[in-house]
């Protein structure tokens, strides 16, 4: 092969190559130093987007309704034993829902479990222990007799334990003060389990 042919193909391949770096537009790279990997610049979200990126933005709002883990709490009403309608809703600080009844065993016990937590951080989490479709003087006996003290909800039909998909009982729900539900557990819970839960919030 002649010398000049050799030449011009070197020189083709050249600038192939370099077309080829130019298509690539290397100003989306970051970090390419020659020690670090290059690394692909965020690609901005879409102007208008419906679902902005919950970290960045700090708000519950954010987050899907809903009764799992990662949803936003839905906001409901249950009266309490003494008669007073309460709103239940993300309120600036971290709170507790306990579905149980009493005629079931494992709410038994853990209810001097919850009664301690409910005392310890009285003012600081709300804790709400929801009654599932039982009479208001059956409760408060029951309450009387154990000398708990916490607050409790009555869901008369069952309809907030339905929409709560709670298919066992006891069930408990830990939201963040945001609204954002982090931690759900069928089955009995402890004052230490659910120290630990705030701890990680």
């Amino acid at each position: 092969m002649p010398k000049q042919l050799v030449v011009l193909v070197i020189i083709v391949i050249i600038v192939g190559a370099i077309i080829g770096f130019i298509a690539m537009k290397p100003e989306r790279f970051t970090g390419s130093d020659g020690n670090k990997p290059a690394t692909i610049e965020k690609i901005p979200e879409k102007v208008g987007s419906s679902q902005p990126n919950n970290e960045a933005s700090g708000n519950s709002l954010a987050a899907e309704a809903g009764v799992t883990v990662g949803k936003r709490l839905p906001e409901f009403m249950l009266g309490t034993l003494q008669g007073k309608e309460i709103k239940v809703a993300a309120g600036g600080q971290p709170m507790i829902l306990n579905f149980w009844a009493t005629w079931c065993p494992p709410c038994r016990q853990e209810m001097p479990e919850l009664e301690k937590f409910s005392r310890k951080y009285s003012g600081k989490v709300t804790f709400y222990a929801i009654n599932i479709q039982e009479s208001g003087d059956k409760i408060t006996e029951f309450m009387t007799q154990n000398q708990y003290s916490m607050e409790v909800l009555i869901d008369k039909d069952g309809a907030v334990a339905r929409s709560f998909r709670v298919n066992a009982i006891p069930t408990t729900l830990v939201i963040d003060k945001l609204g954002i539900i982090k931690y759900r557990k069928a089955g009995a819970v402890t004052l230490t389990e659910l120290e630990g839960v705030l701890n990680g919030l």
